[in-house]
């Protein structure tokens, strides 16, 4: 099916971006880049570097995207210096003559075509230019050329006029006044045009540096702006820029460089960031330049990377250096680095007192003329790779060989370190190393002294403040616990687990409870609210295995002026923990201390002022918290402590985000603290959405009185103090924010707090923008007064007019209970599933079908509040596609081996192979015994073959044997999150099968370490191709706002099927929160990503998919309506096979042997694939007959056909019928005209450009015959996951043990490209003679790979870095010898290869599980977290090693057993014989004295077990 063509693509774009439509919203674009930057250090300018920068773009051109037409770029561009040379020869022709060199500004702007239209704007401009009292000089057209560029039609479509003015300085103005009055130019033009409505945009306006970018691919930057090849273009620095939007629409004035930068990744707290900077606007004040013109400073309709620049410049114009405001921005993980010197700390602590960091993972260039240079994030999850050569050039860019350079001229090969920073200064002509700047920046001024003298801390408060804690009302307490909507589960479930433990409670089995917008009860206003993760276009961290970058540290208060620092600005309160315990509040309350004191605001309200008193009792709260401002209170406290039977509570997160909004609103929200004294929050994530909506402090005083009444009754035992429950409950909740922090990728509470990363679902649209502005809200919902009648139920049920209440209710959301909260797998459901299941029974089916799909007055999903429209014409079932093609469309979800047993695992695969539908494995492998038949015809092997983050199993052979291959970027159960099996569920198969060690737990990392950007999965898609091109690579999302346009990056990253999942289903362990309030329905994501695709002209390339508590044939008529074309169940088919939804999943104790690895418990296993195989055909015949009763023949009619459903108006429930389905039910549209609905054509993976093609035919006769061969060819970045597809070809000849070793053996000279070596198998030898880029040895099976600079180069090999980020991540064989050092997270995941190698970065051998790694160098920080298996061996010649390894799970011992010496000396000799180290030779040629300084990483779980292995060898022997 077809949709209508749009004829003007005007009417819904926006400078070139569409407007909102459905629940796509132009807010949700992301994207990630190739940068770089070529200069003379020296300051020379010449063409060459403008020629080299062109070509170091080409060379990225990977890195960028197309979207649907191939010569339609995501944005490309090239910042250099002014070339003064150029200008005056082509100004001359002009008839004007320009002033001196930096006497003069101009810039490229953009302009509409009309001319009359364009002559007002530049009206505008020069009238802008006589308000500065500059000179203006005159216009020149800027010559394009799409021609010859090959611009495609929608670049060509949305082309700008490109003019450049002329603007001279008067006499005696210096040059940096010069530069901030051409700012303020800009900023006058820029808010008079948008006043204006004019489509106009400046890419820059100075008298140092000048941009040239626009929608175009790296190819046709140089042929669009002819004047970048003219020979007198000449300059000492330019930057470059390739992007990759996840979206077509990228617009010309969103291409990159910015006016001062360049950036490759993702600003995670970029709403927070531009909330406080609004904020801060009301008392800024700059000698240097007028604020009221540069406001507002963040720009609106700008992406993340253009908000960082406006702020960046906003810095540096107004007094600070480049270097400095760059640290200001993204500093480094300062709080938790022991060997940090304390005036570099104190730099950086101070100015976290003055502004927010701005999180996320970034490479980010920079320049102003003076100075260029780049910077990486805290955790270093961006590739910078460095050049210095003896000619005084520098090259850094996202790869190394973007640009030819003669091995003989290099100086030095490194990579920018997380947090470090890269600076070249032409005033001294020289780079300036990163200690040594950081020195000079916290020299110059006594940081120490202005903290020591001003800064607050909460326990002077405690010591010096007179303070009396509140009288606990025991006898009120469960009234007052009712009143704030606790219940038995609360407590039971959550709190005093959480107390016991220090940690969030797990759960499993997903969540089968209606949301709170679905929900007949009264429900909290948290759980409205919906966390963001990260998927795709920045990666989430792992809060417990790099706690290092993690912090949860905040400075509240009133602030000082950004642009003016000094001593005052420290005078704020340090807060180390956002929760507070009684104590604390109450001195916080008593203070007066150095010139602070606080206020309290009431925010209950009279009972009698009924459900309309709420919105009054928020405005009175607003304005009681203004005055208290401007009464000079430092602290305000919002408390409910007045709660009563004649007083209710405004919900604290209402009466927080409305004051924190009103505050910004009115610009005074940084002249103040906002504490919250609050009986209604007690879950994480209660904490977490209180202070993404601006609370600073949290203190839950009746979680404590609770505790204390459970203390008293015994529940914690006879040895535990009121002091340990309240320390306990802190350790826990932080632990929780941590994590949750994590998900998004946000590393710091300062930066998470007010970035508002949630999405509201069912809340009203005038709720929302007035308390919670600029938060996502998409279906509408429940208003103020609906919310009040909530609190005025259950304020009413806490004192009910004869007595108080006695008990808590135990509503039965977290497991069914009779007459309590509805769920969708009740026992009468599940009861009737297995019935049909087992006896095949249609009719019992169907009585499960009415039970499941809920009648209007019961809906628990979004779908149950839709109906099928009357009056459709039927037709014939015998008409509509047969069953036996619909079941083909069915596959089960991705439960791992390990999770569940090897008897259900390999159940659901027979049954899907019985039906032509897929299993998935999983995340756990598959033991290869199954790829094979078994002799009634069956086969037990899964279609569906996962890569997630542990890369568990992951080899060649298991990738070859895949139809298709998923990459699992999120687990609908809980998303932006690892896993962990525990050791009591790694039994000695499950253990074979995931190449790890019996008994020892094993981790999945929440990231995958080869993703951390869109350009990254575009990568591991082109590898996974290469492993297996007879494969389908699929991509895995979680449904969010926003997955929409990740879909359609990710379809541009040439993925070939994507899964939308629903947020509710999983067998896996999770924390509660992650259960209950991370992710969304499949409804709103796939309808969303279903609708983006189609606006891109992106639907055609791919398959879609959702899963997500898919029960009957009405939920896959439901999901084929709303654009899915394939189908996933998971639960049901678990049920079918015995499964009664214990929840115990985690715990190893399945009474019914479904998810186990206890061999008792697995033999009570009763599950056949026959019980699977009826329920999915009677599903398809149901589907089948649904079909027909709408007039519709076959699944692909079906797909988007959202004019065939209606919203329910039988829906009853008050709070249902506000909900608003209408953007879920948009007919997709496209921009790009008359596109197909479905999957009909196939991705170009441009595998006929591999480099292995060559090798292939090379490599003919060991192919034919096994012959040994040696091959030897030139290489360099372009050429990328060599050997892979070589590989491949291997194991399809020549089955799982592929070939002798070295029969292969290729030589390749000069820069490899990523992925070198990825997958690949025994007997394939690359030997690299120069360096390689990231992901060396990814997954290596075998294989083997040697890596060594030039021979002709004169650098130490030791002293640089040879390959990148991320290699031997997942490797579960093979051997490797690397002359010289890798960066960040080396042998990550490694499971078996032997690697050795001269040094490495942060994060080296995280959770290692087997293999062995020997580093002759320095490590960095955090070395071996997670490490379960395997066996380091590191040269520790500093003695400062333990320093920098993460000991919670690893011993470091000396090397003594006479197995391991020999095993060592035998490595480092072959590294020697490979590479020619001298290193390694130095070692081997002063043995007994280098074996000293040896230190051998034991992971401690691994060495228990195998001495376990070794007493039983014993007892056998």
């Amino acid at each position: 099916m077809a949709v209508r063509i749009i004829v003007e693509p005007k009417d819904m774009m926006k400078k070139g971006l569409p407007g909102a439509r459905g629940l796509y919203h132009p807010d949700f674009e992301k994207d990630n880049c190739g940068v770089g930057f070529i200069a003379h250090i020296k300051g020379k300018a010449n063409h060459q570097i403008v020629a080299d920068a062109n070509q170091m773009l080409i060379n990225m051109d990977h890195r960028g995207a197309c979207g649907c037409e191939a010569n339609t770029g995501d944005g490309a561009g090239i910042l250099t210096a002014i070339p003064d040379k150029f200008f005056r020869k082509v100004t001359a022709y002009l008839g004007f003559e320009l002033p001196k060199k930096g006497r003069y500004g101009t810039g490229n702007f953009f302009f509409g075509h009309m001319e009359g239209e364009r002559q007002r704007m530049k009206d505008v401009v020069e009238e802008m230019v006589a308000r500065e009292e500059l000179i203006f000089i005159g216009w020149r057209d800027v010559p394009t050329d799409p021609i010859r560029a090959d611009l495609g039609p929608t670049a060509r479509a949305h082309r700008p006029y490109t003019e450049q003015p002329f603007i001279g300085a008067p006499s005696g103005m210096t040059s940096d006044a010069f530069e901030r009055k051409l700012y303020h130019v800009r900023k006058r033009i820029t808010n008079q045009l948008r006043l204006m409505e004019e489509d106009f945009y400046a890419c820059s306006l100075s008298s140092r540096t000048i941009v040239y970018k626009g929608r175009l691919t790296p190819e046709q930057v140089v042929h669009y702006y002819p004047d970048l090849a003219d020979l007198d273009y000449e300059s000492h620095l330019a930057m470059v820029h390739s992007r990759f939007s996840t979206n077509t629409f990228p617009s010309w004035d969103r291409a990159q460089p910015k006016r001062m930068m360049a950036h490759n990744g993702e600003i995670n707290t970029l709403k927070g960031n531009v909330n406080w900077m609004y904020a801060r606007q009301g008392h800024l004040t700059s000698k240097h330049l007028e604020i009221s013109i540069a406001q507002p400073i963040c720009e609106p309709e700008t992406s993340d990377s253009g908000n960082f620049d406006n702020v960046l410049e906003l810095l540096v114009l107004s007094g600070r250096s480049l270097p400095e405001a760059i640290a200001m921005m993204i500093p480094e993980a300062w709080e938790n680095h022991e060997g940090m010197s304390t005036a570099k700390r104190a730099f950086y602590e101070y100015h976290a007192n003055l502004l927010e960091p701005w999180d996320g993972p970034a490479s980010i260039s920079f320049t102003d003329g003076r100075y260029i240079g780049a910077v990486l994030d805290r955790n270093g999850l961006r590739p910078s790779r460095y050049c210095v050569t003896k000619d005084d050039r520098v090259i850094m860019a996202s790869e190394a060989g973007v640009i030819p350079v003669a091995p003989h001229l290099v100086e030095a090969k490194g990579r920018l370190q997380p947090g470090k920073m890269f600076l070249v200064d032409f005033e001294q002509g020289r780079i300036v190393p990163d200690e040594e700047l950081k020195n000079q920046l916290a020299a110059a001024k006594p940081y120490e002294a202005w903290l020591r003298d001003q800064q607050i801390t909460l326990s002077e408060i405690v010591a010096t403040t007179d303070f009396t804690l509140p009288h606990d009302e025991k006898e009120s307490l469960i009234a007052r616990l009712k009143a704030f909507g606790y219940t038995t589960e609360h407590l039971h479930f959550i709190l005093n687990p959480m107390i016991k433990a220090g940690s969030e409670p797990l759960f499993s089995m997903g969540n089968d409870a209606p949301l709170a917008a679905l929900s007949h009860r009264d429900r909290l206003l948290y759980d409205y609210f919906q966390q963001h993760f990260a998927q795709v276009t920045n990666p989430p961290i792992d809060s417990t295995r790099e706690s290092l970058i993690m912090s949860l540290r905040c400075y509240v208060g009133p602030q000082g002026n950004l642009l003016a620092p000094d001593s005052t600005s420290a005078h704020r309160l340090r807060l180390d923990n956002p929760i507070l315990s009684n104590e604390e509040l109450a001195a916080l309350k008593g203070m007066n201390f150095r010139g602070w004191t606080a206020s309290v605001v009431d925010i209950t309200y009279r009972v009698a002022d009924g459900s309309r008193g709420l919105e009054q009792a928020i405005d009175r709260i607003c304005k009681e918290v203004e005055r208290a401002i401007w009464q000079k209170h430092s602290v305000i406290i919002l408390s409910d402590r007045h709660v009563s039977r004649e007083r209710m509570a405004v919900s604290a997160l209402l009466a927080s985000s409305s004051v924190h909004h009103h505050l910004i609103r009115t610009k005074l929200r940084t002249r103040v603290a906002l504490v919250l004294e609050t009986g209604e929050a007690r879950e994480v994530h209660h904490h977490c959405v209180l202070l993404g909506y601006g609370a600073d402090a949290i203190n839950p005083y009746l979680v404590f009185e609770s505790a204390v009444a459970d203390l008293e009754n015994g529940v914690f035992g006879c040895d535990v103090t009121e002091e340990y429950l309240v320390q306990s409950y802190k350790k826990g909740v932080s632990k929780g924010i941590l994590k949750v922090m994590a998900k998004m990728g946000i590393s710091t509470l300062q930066s998470y707090k007010g970035a508002q990363i949630f999405e509201a679902v069912g809340l009203d649209k005038s709720l929302v923008e007035k308390s919670f502005s600029g938060t996502i809200s998409r279906i509408g919902g429940v208003t103020y007064e609906d919310l009040g009648e909530e609190a005025l139920h259950r304020h009413e049920a806490a004192f009910p007019n004869q007595a108080e209440a006695q008990q808590l209710d135990n509503p039965g959301e977290y497991h069914w209970r009779s007459h309590g909260e509805r769920h969708m797998w009740t026992p009468e459901a599940i009861a009737q599933l297995q019935k049909a299941a087992r006896t095949n029974d249609r009719e019992t089916y169907y009585a499960f079908a009415k039970t499941v799909d809920e009648s209007p007055e019961n809906a628990s999903t979004l779908r149950s509040l839709l109906r099928f429209k009357t009056g459709t014409t039927a037709i014939p079932l015998e008409h509509v596609e047969p069953t036996a093609e619909i079941v083909k469309r069915f596959v089960t979800g991705a439960m791992s081996l390990g999770s569940i047993s090897t008897e259900a695992h390999e159940t659901l695969a027979v049954a899907l192979n019985r039906l032509g539908g897929k299993s998935n494995t999983g995340e756990g492998g598959e033991d290869y015994f199954r790829f094979e038949s078994m002799p009634n015809g069956d086969t037990k092997r899964s279609a569906i073959k996962q890569v997630a983050s542990g890369r568990f199993g992951v080899t060649m052979w298991y990738l070859h044997n895949a139809d298709e291959l998923q990459i699992k970027m999120a687990q609908g159960a809980k998303p932006g999150e690892g896993g962990e099996l525990p050791g009591h569920k790694v039994s000695e198969y499950i253990a074979s099968v995931r190449r790890s060690t019996p008994g020892v737990g094993l981790i999945s990392p929440p990231p995958h370490h080869d993703i951390y950007s869109i350009e990254d999965l575009s990568q591991l898609i082109h590898d996974l191709k290469n492993a297996n091109p007879r494969a389908r690579i699929s991509v895995k999302l979680v449904s969010e706002a926003g997955v929409g346009t990740i879909a359609a990056g990710v379809a541009k990253a040439k993925a070939d099927h994507i899964l939308i999942s629903g947020h509710d289903g999983g067998t896996g362990a999770s924390p509660i929160n992650s259960i209950k309030h991370a992710g969304l329905p499949w409804e709103l994501g796939l309808a969303e990503a279903h609708q983006t695709l189609v606006m891109n002209g992106l639907r055609s390339r791919v398959t879609l998919q959702t899963d997500g508590q898919l029960k009957t044939g009405r939920d896959v008529v439901m999901a084929a309506i709303l654009g899915a074309e394939e189908f996933g169940f998971a639960t049901a088919p678990l049920i079918t096979m015995g499964c009664i939804m214990m929840r115990k999943c985690h715990l190893n104790t399945c009474p019914v042997g479904v998810a186990t690895q206890d061999p008792a418990l697995r033999k009570k296993f009763k599950g056949l694939p026959e019980h699977v195989v009826n329920y999915l055909w009677m599903v398809a015949e149901h589907t089948r007959e649904i079909m027909a009763d709408l007039g519709v023949r076959s699944i692909n009619e079906l797909v988007g056909r959202v004019d065939l459903v209606e919203e329910n108006p039988d829906v009853r429930h008050w709070k249902t019928q506000k909900i608003d389905l209408s953007a879920l039910l948009v007919p997709a549209e496209s921009l790009y005209g008359d596109v197909p609905v479905v999957c009909t054509e196939t991705q170009d993976h441009a595998l006929v450009k591999s480099l292995d093609n060559t090798l292939m035919a090379l490599a003919f006769p060991a192919l034919e015959q096994s012959k040994p061969i040696r091959l030897a060819l030139a290489v360099k970045n372009t050429d990328r996951v060599i050997g892979t597809m070589l590989s491949n070809e291997i194991v399809r000849r020549f089955g799982e043990p592929a070939l002798p070793e070295d029969t292969i053996w290729v030589k390749l000279r000069g820069s490899a490209g990523q992925s070198l070596g990825a997958f690949m198998v025994q007997g394939v030898t690359l030997e690299v003679e120069g360096d390689a880029n990231d992901y060396v040895g990814k997954g290596l099976s075998g294989g083997k790979i040697v890596v060594y600079p030039d021979r002709t180069a004169t650098f130490r090999p030791e002293e640089n870095i040879v390959v990148g980020n991320v290699c031997f991540y997942g490797a579960t064989s093979g051997e490797a010898y690397i002359r010289g050092q890798a960066a960040e997270r080396f042998a990550v995941r490694n499971s078996g290869a032997k690697v050795v190698v001269e040094g490495v970065g942060d994060h080296g051998c995280e959770y290692m599980t087997g293999g062995r790694v020997v580093i002759l160098g320095p490590t960095g920080r955090n070395f071996a977290a997670g490490m379960s298996g395997g066996i380091a061996y590191v040269f520790d010649q500093d003695g400062a090693f333990e320093s920098r390894c993460n000991t919670e799970m690893v011993n470091l011992e000396r090397v003594e057993e006479p197995e391991e010496m020999v095993e060592l000396h035998e490595m480092i000799l072959r590294h020697v014989q490979y590479t020619g180290s001298t290193v390694a030779e130095n070692i081997l040629n002063h043995w007994q004295t280098s074996m000293r300084k040896f230190v051998k990483v034991m992971p401690s779980d691994y060495k228990r077990v195998l001495n376990a292995q070794k007493q039983k060898q014993l007892a056998f022997a």
